[in-house]
């Protein structure tokens, strides 16, 4: 099969309501996590309600899927919040939230159901995977589709952002900053860990990531090998074989900023339209996928919300929906 090719690629035009074959209706959870502590820029704590703005759960329910919203978590403001530590801003604030989501991402596993958790920032993975890693009691595989990697700490950031460190603090690397107990000392197995995407590491981080053996197939490796080829091996490396299932953390940068324009921290030259959905597809495909998380959709940013409806379009691709 020929690889799939980035050149002269036509635009799509929107879904029909079809649901793939081998594909199970699910039981699901809509978490909304409207936390923007973990980042420099405000803005992502609306990014749930966008989402839901543009019909999630309807959508969801539209597919067959049986869907509850549970409403959003509280979380605290930066105007009344205060910086402990220049190197990991509003750390306190983001590990309250991240505890109270860690336990609502476990009972929902327990009660058989898919959490889909929707931000608000990437620091939030660091409770969704907390809350995984309490229900099984074991560490997760994640397919961590961005255009960062997410692998900074304290020790190495170059901003304090704790948004830019929540994959690196979930593979333990938390140290006395998210102490054990009551922290799990990590939630996922650096080596079932898969960056997909990437395309701007800081240098500490680099060296991070290949100290910890993580997969990072950046966007040099889809240009010259495909999304298919990148996606095949990624679900292949975070499921082990497919024997496990694993996690999905979407953060909408990944996708160029010319599809994706509302996001906190875009990066040009990111995947398109197409490849986005493809991923998707290929993940419900392969029928490994336990949780997602979708963050980082910022409204003040976003064009006649686009962003956040590219953000549910994408949920759906992984709920099983596909191109008749």
């Amino acid at each position: 099969m020929p690889s799939y090719s980035r050149e002269n690629e036509a635009s799509t035009p929107p879904y029909r309501i079809c649901l793939g074959e081998n594909i199970q209706l699910a039981l699901a959870s809509i978490i909304g996590v409207p936390l923007d502590l973990g980042a420099d820029r405000r803005g992502v704590d609306m990014g749930p309600s966008a989402i839901r703005y543009a019909g999630l759960a309807q959508k969801l329910r539209e597919l067959g899927h049986e869907v509850e919203d549970i409403g959003n978590l509280r979380t605290p403001l930066a105007e009344s919040s205060k910086i402990e530590f220049a190197n990991a801003k509003y750390l306190s604030q983001v590990r309250e939230v991240c505890m109270e989501l860690s336990e609502i991402v476990a009972r929902t596993l327990r009660l058989g159901r898919i959490p889909i958790v929707i931000g608000g920032d990437h620091s939030i993975a660091i409770g969704t995977l907390a809350g995984i890693f309490k229900e099984k009691q074991e560490e997760s595989g994640v397919i961590w589709l961005d255009a960062h990697g997410d692998f900074n700490t304290p020790e190495i950031t170059p901003s304090g952002n704790i948004h830019g460190m929540s994959l690196a603090l979930s593979a333990g690397q938390g140290g006395n900053w998210f102490p054990s107990p009551p922290w799990p000392k990590r939630t996922v197995d650096p080596e079932r860990i898969v960056i997909v995407g990437a395309r701007q590491l800081d240098p500490g981080e680099r060296s991070n990531l290949k100290k910890m053996n993580v997969h990072v197939f950046t966007m040099a490796d889809i240009d010259r090998r495909g999304m298919q080829d990148v996606m095949t091996r990624a679900i292949d490396i975070a499921s082990s074989s497919g024997m496990r299932k694993v996690h999905v953390s979407f953060d909408m940068d990944i996708v160029d900023p010319s599809d994706a324009p509302g996001v906190g921290t875009p990066v040009r030259g990111g995947i398109t339209y197409r490849e986005a959905h493809l991923a998707m597809e290929m993940i419900s495909e392969s029928g490994t996928m336990k949780s997602l998380e979708v963050v980082e959709v910022n409204p003040i940013l976003d064009q006649q919300n686009s962003t956040a409806e590219l953000a549910v379009e994408l949920i759906l691709s992984s709920m099983g929906k596909r191109i008749y």
